[in-house]
Protein backbone atom coordinates (compact mmCIF):
# COMPACT_ATOMS: atom_id res chain seq x y z
CA UNK A 1 0.00 0.00 0.00
CA UNK A 2 1.57 3.68 -0.84
CA UNK A 3 0.49 6.66 0.65
CA UNK A 4 0.09 10.17 0.10
CA UNK A 5 -0.74 13.46 1.99
CA UNK A 6 -4.07 15.01 1.73
CA UNK A 7 -4.04 18.23 0.78
CA UNK A 8 -2.43 20.54 2.79
CA UNK A 9 -3.91 19.13 5.71
CA UNK A 10 -1.05 16.98 6.92
CA UNK A 11 -2.88 13.86 7.31
CA UNK A 12 -1.14 11.04 5.75
CA UNK A 13 -3.71 8.48 3.87
CA UNK A 14 -3.52 5.73 2.14
CA UNK A 15 -3.84 5.73 -1.83
CA UNK A 16 -6.85 3.21 -1.72
CA UNK A 17 -9.53 4.32 0.39
CA UNK A 18 -12.19 1.86 1.92
CA UNK A 19 -15.83 3.54 0.62
CA UNK A 20 -18.80 1.98 2.80
CA UNK A 21 -21.39 2.58 0.44
CA UNK A 22 -22.48 -0.78 0.30
CA UNK A 23 -22.53 -1.70 3.93
CA UNK A 24 -26.14 -1.72 4.91
CA UNK A 25 -29.67 -2.56 3.46
CA UNK A 26 -28.31 -0.89 0.39
CA UNK A 27 -25.51 -3.77 -0.14
CA UNK A 28 -24.51 -6.07 2.02
CA UNK A 29 -27.03 -5.83 5.43
CA UNK A 30 -24.81 -8.43 7.54
CA UNK A 31 -23.21 -6.15 9.87
CA UNK A 32 -20.59 -9.16 11.06
CA UNK A 33 -19.56 -9.73 7.61
CA UNK A 34 -18.52 -6.12 7.08
CA UNK A 35 -16.91 -5.14 9.75
CA UNK A 36 -14.24 -8.48 8.86
CA UNK A 37 -14.12 -6.45 5.35
CA UNK A 38 -13.83 -3.09 7.35
CA UNK A 39 -10.60 -5.18 9.88
CA UNK A 40 -9.13 -7.10 6.12
CA UNK A 41 -8.54 -3.93 4.91
CA UNK A 42 -7.12 -2.22 8.10
CA UNK A 43 -4.87 -5.06 8.00
CA UNK A 44 -3.96 -4.64 4.57
CA UNK A 45 -2.43 -1.47 4.75
CA UNK A 46 -5.41 0.50 4.11
CA UNK A 47 -5.58 3.51 6.51
CA UNK A 48 -8.71 6.04 5.32
CA UNK A 49 -12.53 4.99 5.24
CA UNK A 50 -15.10 7.13 3.67
CA UNK A 51 -18.98 6.69 4.74
CA UNK A 52 -21.51 9.07 4.82
CA UNK A 53 -25.08 9.84 6.91
CA UNK A 54 -27.12 8.68 3.91
CA UNK A 55 -25.82 5.48 3.19
CA UNK A 56 -28.71 2.83 3.96
CA UNK A 57 -30.19 6.07 5.98
CA UNK A 58 -27.13 6.09 8.57
CA UNK A 59 -26.77 2.12 8.67
CA UNK A 60 -23.03 2.27 7.02
CA UNK A 61 -22.13 4.89 9.34
CA UNK A 62 -23.29 2.40 12.30
CA UNK A 63 -21.99 -0.58 10.88
CA UNK A 64 -17.97 1.50 10.55
CA UNK A 65 -18.65 2.76 13.92
CA UNK A 66 -19.10 -1.08 15.50
CA UNK A 67 -16.46 -2.15 13.31
CA UNK A 68 -14.03 0.46 14.57
CA UNK A 69 -13.94 -0.13 18.08
CA UNK A 70 -10.38 -0.57 19.73
CA UNK A 71 -9.04 0.14 15.98
CA UNK A 72 -10.57 3.97 16.11
CA UNK A 73 -7.11 5.65 15.96
CA UNK A 74 -5.29 3.62 13.16
CA UNK A 75 -8.10 5.14 10.52
CA UNK A 76 -8.52 8.75 9.21
CA UNK A 77 -12.50 8.89 9.03
CA UNK A 78 -14.13 10.67 6.75
CA UNK A 79 -18.47 10.94 6.56
CA UNK A 80 -20.08 13.31 4.68
CA UNK A 81 -23.88 15.65 5.24
CA UNK A 82 -26.24 16.69 3.03
CA UNK A 83 -28.83 14.47 1.71
CA UNK A 84 -32.13 14.38 3.54
CA UNK A 85 -32.53 12.19 6.42
CA UNK A 86 -35.90 11.10 7.71
CA UNK A 87 -39.32 13.03 6.99
CA UNK A 88 -39.77 16.88 7.65
CA UNK A 89 -38.20 20.04 6.81
CA UNK A 90 -34.54 21.35 7.39
CA UNK A 91 -33.62 17.72 7.81
CA UNK A 92 -31.31 18.15 4.87
CA UNK A 93 -28.93 20.55 2.73
CA UNK A 94 -25.89 22.63 3.49
CA UNK A 95 -27.36 25.20 6.67
CA UNK A 96 -25.60 25.32 10.04
CA UNK A 97 -29.19 24.36 11.67
CA UNK A 98 -28.97 20.95 9.69
CA UNK A 99 -25.02 20.45 10.19
CA UNK A 100 -24.95 21.16 13.77
CA UNK A 101 -27.32 18.38 14.23
CA UNK A 102 -26.15 16.33 11.10
CA UNK A 103 -22.72 16.06 13.01
CA UNK A 104 -23.42 14.87 16.33
CA UNK A 105 -25.60 12.09 14.90
CA UNK A 106 -22.78 11.05 12.84
CA UNK A 107 -20.63 10.90 15.84
CA UNK A 108 -22.93 8.73 17.95
CA UNK A 109 -23.25 6.49 15.05
CA UNK A 110 -19.56 6.07 14.41
CA UNK A 111 -18.95 6.05 18.24
CA UNK A 112 -16.07 8.46 17.82
CA UNK A 113 -15.32 12.31 19.92
CA UNK A 114 -14.26 13.18 16.36
CA UNK A 115 -14.47 12.87 12.56
CA UNK A 116 -11.21 13.45 10.68
CA UNK A 117 -12.60 14.53 7.34
CA UNK A 118 -16.21 15.90 7.08
CA UNK A 119 -17.15 16.64 3.78
CA UNK A 120 -20.39 18.33 2.30
CA UNK A 121 -21.81 15.69 -0.10
CA UNK A 122 -23.09 18.21 -2.73
CA UNK A 123 -23.92 21.61 -3.69
CA UNK A 124 -26.64 23.36 -1.93
CA UNK A 125 -28.24 26.57 -3.86
CA UNK A 126 -30.31 27.66 -0.88
CA UNK A 127 -27.91 27.59 1.49
CA UNK A 128 -25.02 30.70 0.85
CA UNK A 129 -21.54 28.79 1.05
CA UNK A 130 -20.30 31.62 3.64
CA UNK A 131 -23.18 29.95 6.29
CA UNK A 132 -21.75 26.20 5.99
CA UNK A 133 -18.07 27.16 5.99
CA UNK A 134 -18.40 29.21 8.85
CA UNK A 135 -20.44 25.89 10.87
CA UNK A 136 -17.46 23.81 9.57
CA UNK A 137 -14.69 26.08 10.97
CA UNK A 138 -16.58 25.75 14.32
CA UNK A 139 -17.07 22.33 14.39
CA UNK A 140 -13.58 22.45 13.76
CA UNK A 141 -12.74 24.50 16.60
CA UNK A 142 -14.67 22.43 18.90
CA UNK A 143 -12.65 19.61 18.00
CA UNK A 144 -15.44 17.38 16.35
CA UNK A 145 -13.86 17.24 13.34
CA UNK A 146 -10.53 17.93 11.89
CA UNK A 147 -10.57 19.31 8.20
CA UNK A 148 -13.67 19.72 6.06
CA UNK A 149 -14.20 19.26 2.01
CA UNK A 150 -16.66 18.48 -0.40
CA UNK A 151 -17.89 16.06 -3.08
CA UNK A 152 -18.92 16.56 -6.67
CA UNK A 153 -18.75 20.29 -6.71
CA UNK A 154 -18.49 22.00 -9.67
CA UNK A 155 -15.01 23.85 -10.36
CA UNK A 156 -16.59 27.32 -10.72
CA UNK A 157 -18.40 26.52 -6.65
CA UNK A 158 -14.98 24.92 -5.34
CA UNK A 159 -13.53 28.74 -6.29
CA UNK A 160 -16.31 30.62 -5.03
CA UNK A 161 -16.09 28.70 -1.79
CA UNK A 162 -12.20 29.59 -2.01
CA UNK A 163 -12.66 33.31 -2.98
CA UNK A 164 -15.35 33.39 0.07
CA UNK A 165 -13.07 32.23 2.55
CA UNK A 166 -10.36 34.02 1.99
CA UNK A 167 -12.96 37.40 1.97
CA UNK A 168 -14.49 36.63 4.86
CA UNK A 169 -11.18 34.94 6.91
CA UNK A 170 -13.14 31.58 7.30
CA UNK A 171 -11.67 27.80 6.70
CA UNK A 172 -11.77 26.47 3.58
CA UNK A 173 -12.30 23.52 2.39
CA UNK A 174 -9.51 21.26 1.56
CA UNK A 175 -10.71 17.87 -0.48
CA UNK A 176 -12.86 17.46 -3.06
CA UNK A 177 -14.57 14.04 -3.82
CA UNK A 178 -15.13 13.88 -7.67
CA UNK A 179 -16.23 10.61 -10.02
CA UNK A 180 -13.47 9.63 -11.77
CA UNK A 181 -12.83 6.53 -14.20
CA UNK A 182 -11.97 5.40 -17.10
CA UNK A 183 -15.11 5.85 -18.90
CA UNK A 184 -15.74 9.27 -16.92
CA UNK A 185 -13.10 11.33 -17.41
CA UNK A 186 -14.64 14.66 -17.28
CA UNK A 187 -13.21 16.00 -14.27
CA UNK A 188 -10.07 16.46 -16.12
CA UNK A 189 -11.13 19.84 -17.88
CA UNK A 190 -11.78 21.38 -14.83
CA UNK A 191 -12.26 20.07 -11.34
CA UNK A 192 -8.61 18.27 -10.45
CA UNK A 193 -7.11 21.47 -12.25
CA UNK A 194 -8.93 23.67 -9.95
CA UNK A 195 -7.95 21.24 -6.87
CA UNK A 196 -4.46 20.85 -7.56
CA UNK A 197 -3.73 24.59 -8.38
CA UNK A 198 -5.48 25.66 -4.65
CA UNK A 199 -3.60 22.86 -3.24
CA UNK A 200 -6.47 20.38 -1.95
CA UNK A 201 -6.47 16.85 -1.90
CA UNK A 202 -8.91 14.61 -3.95
CA UNK A 203 -10.26 11.26 -2.96
CA UNK A 204 -12.18 9.90 -6.33
CA UNK A 205 -15.29 7.33 -6.17
CA UNK A 206 -16.73 5.34 -8.98
CA UNK A 207 -13.58 3.96 -10.14
CA UNK A 208 -15.77 1.04 -11.72
CA UNK A 209 -18.29 2.73 -13.43
CA UNK A 210 -21.00 1.49 -11.11
CA UNK A 211 -19.94 -1.91 -12.39
CA UNK A 212 -18.82 -1.33 -15.87
CA UNK A 213 -15.06 -1.67 -15.17
CA UNK A 214 -15.41 -4.91 -13.52
CA UNK A 215 -15.36 -7.17 -16.06
CA UNK A 216 -18.96 -8.32 -15.79
CA UNK A 217 -20.67 -6.83 -18.44
CA UNK A 218 -19.40 -7.10 -21.89
CA UNK A 219 -20.56 -6.90 -25.47
CA UNK A 220 -22.81 -9.31 -26.51
CA UNK A 221 -23.52 -10.50 -22.69
CA UNK A 222 -26.78 -9.79 -21.60
CA UNK A 223 -27.38 -7.79 -18.83
CA UNK A 224 -29.65 -9.11 -15.94
CA UNK A 225 -30.94 -6.09 -14.66
CA UNK A 226 -32.26 -7.50 -11.37
CA UNK A 227 -28.81 -8.19 -9.64
CA UNK A 228 -25.85 -5.91 -8.67
CA UNK A 229 -25.67 -2.11 -9.92
CA UNK A 230 -27.72 -3.10 -12.23
CA UNK A 231 -30.36 -3.53 -9.98
CA UNK A 232 -29.79 -0.15 -8.00
CA UNK A 233 -29.37 1.50 -11.67
CA UNK A 234 -31.29 -0.15 -14.25
CA UNK A 235 -31.44 3.18 -16.01
CA UNK A 236 -27.47 3.25 -16.67
CA UNK A 237 -27.39 -0.40 -17.82
CA UNK A 238 -30.38 -0.03 -20.42
CA UNK A 239 -29.02 -2.02 -23.94
CA UNK A 240 -31.10 -0.16 -25.90
CA UNK A 241 -29.37 3.75 -24.11
CA UNK A 242 -26.29 4.38 -27.01
CA UNK A 243 -24.61 5.65 -23.33
CA UNK A 244 -24.43 2.03 -22.68
CA UNK A 245 -23.46 0.74 -26.28
CA UNK A 246 -20.35 3.00 -26.09
CA UNK A 247 -19.33 1.85 -22.25
CA UNK A 248 -19.42 -1.97 -23.73
CA UNK A 249 -17.44 -0.94 -26.66
CA UNK A 250 -14.92 1.07 -24.46
CA UNK A 251 -14.41 -1.83 -22.08
CA UNK A 252 -13.93 -4.35 -25.08
CA UNK A 253 -10.48 -1.68 -25.83
CA UNK A 254 -9.76 -1.54 -22.24
CA UNK A 255 -9.82 -5.54 -21.17
CA UNK A 256 -7.60 -5.92 -24.61
CA UNK A 257 -5.03 -3.44 -22.80
CA UNK A 258 -5.30 -4.99 -19.25
CA UNK A 259 -4.52 -8.13 -20.98
CA UNK A 260 -1.36 -6.81 -22.51
CA UNK A 261 0.08 -5.18 -19.71
CA UNK A 262 -0.66 -8.10 -17.35
CA UNK A 263 -3.37 -7.34 -14.79
CA UNK A 264 -7.39 -7.50 -14.54
CA UNK A 265 -9.47 -4.61 -15.64
CA UNK A 266 -10.40 -3.71 -12.51
CA UNK A 267 -6.69 -3.35 -11.40
CA UNK A 268 -6.34 -1.33 -14.36
CA UNK A 269 -8.94 1.07 -13.17
CA UNK A 270 -8.16 1.74 -10.11
CA UNK A 271 -4.61 2.37 -10.92
CA UNK A 272 -5.64 5.05 -13.59
CA UNK A 273 -7.40 7.69 -11.08
CA UNK A 274 -3.91 7.69 -9.43
CA UNK A 275 -2.01 8.14 -11.83
CA UNK A 276 -3.53 12.09 -11.51
CA UNK A 277 -1.03 14.67 -9.94
CA UNK A 278 -4.49 15.98 -8.20
CA UNK A 279 -5.51 12.84 -7.09
CA UNK A 280 -4.78 11.35 -3.46
CA UNK A 281 -6.87 8.48 -3.19
CA UNK A 282 -9.24 6.39 -5.13
CA UNK A 283 -12.31 5.01 -2.82
CA UNK A 284 -12.73 1.12 -3.82
CA UNK A 285 -16.61 0.46 -2.56
CA UNK A 286 -16.58 -3.35 -1.92
CA UNK A 287 -19.72 -5.63 -1.05
CA UNK A 288 -17.74 -8.78 -0.18
CA UNK A 289 -14.41 -10.20 1.04
CA UNK A 290 -13.86 -11.06 -2.33
CA UNK A 291 -14.21 -7.80 -3.88
CA UNK A 292 -12.12 -6.49 -0.99
CA UNK A 293 -9.34 -8.74 -1.99
CA UNK A 294 -9.89 -8.15 -6.25
CA UNK A 295 -9.29 -4.81 -5.38
CA UNK A 296 -5.75 -5.22 -3.21
CA UNK A 297 -4.41 -7.09 -5.82
CA UNK A 298 -3.78 -3.78 -7.88
CA UNK A 299 -2.85 -1.24 -4.92
CA UNK A 300 0.79 -1.36 -6.49
CA UNK A 301 0.14 -1.43 -9.86
CA UNK A 302 1.73 2.06 -11.45
CA UNK A 303 0.49 2.66 -14.93
CA UNK A 304 3.59 3.77 -17.64
CA UNK A 305 3.59 6.06 -20.43
CA UNK A 306 2.19 4.09 -22.91
CA UNK A 307 -0.63 2.65 -21.25
CA UNK A 308 -1.57 5.89 -20.71
CA UNK A 309 -1.53 6.87 -24.12
CA UNK A 310 -3.48 3.73 -24.89
CA UNK A 311 -6.27 4.84 -22.34
CA UNK A 312 -5.89 8.53 -23.79
CA UNK A 313 -6.97 6.55 -27.60
CA UNK A 314 -9.45 4.82 -26.43
CA UNK A 315 -11.70 7.63 -24.05
CA UNK A 316 -9.82 10.95 -24.39
CA UNK A 317 -9.15 13.15 -21.55
CA UNK A 318 -11.75 15.27 -20.27
CA UNK A 319 -14.14 13.23 -21.98
CA UNK A 320 -17.35 11.10 -20.06
CA UNK A 321 -18.61 8.53 -22.15
CA UNK A 322 -21.60 8.67 -19.55
CA UNK A 323 -22.67 11.14 -16.95
CA UNK A 324 -21.61 9.73 -13.67
CA UNK A 325 -23.63 11.89 -11.28
CA UNK A 326 -27.01 11.03 -11.48
CA UNK A 327 -27.80 12.08 -7.64
CA UNK A 328 -27.37 16.15 -8.29
CA UNK A 329 -27.61 18.03 -11.25
CA UNK A 330 -27.04 22.40 -10.94
CA UNK A 331 -30.15 24.08 -10.92
CA UNK A 332 -29.27 25.96 -13.61
CA UNK A 333 -30.06 22.99 -15.83
CA UNK A 334 -33.34 21.79 -13.56
CA UNK A 335 -35.01 24.99 -12.54
CA UNK A 336 -36.39 26.36 -16.36
CA UNK A 337 -36.80 29.89 -14.45
CA UNK A 338 -33.01 29.92 -14.26
CA UNK A 339 -32.45 29.77 -17.99
CA UNK A 340 -35.73 31.94 -19.37
CA UNK A 341 -35.87 35.50 -19.17
CA UNK A 342 -39.38 37.10 -18.36
CA UNK A 343 -41.60 37.36 -21.03
CA UNK A 344 -41.43 41.01 -21.53
CA UNK A 345 -37.59 40.67 -21.31
CA UNK A 346 -37.11 38.53 -24.65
Amino acid sequence: MRYRYLGGTGIEVSTQCLGTMMFGAVGNPDHEDCARIVHAALDAGINFVDTADMYSAGESETVVGKALEGRRDEVVLATKVHFPLGEGRNRSGNSRSWIVRAVEDSLRRLRTDWIDLYQVHRPDHHTDVEETLSVLGDLVRAGKIRAFGCSTFPAEQIVDAHHVAERRNLPRFRTEQPPYSLLARGVERDVLPTVQRLGMGALTWSPLASGFLTGRYRKGVEIDLGRGRAALHPGRFDPALATTAAKLDAVEELVALAERIGCTLPELALAFPLAHPAVTSVIIGPRTAAQLDAALKGADLVLDDAALDRIDEIVPPGTDVYRPDGAWRPPSLTDPARRRRPLGDR
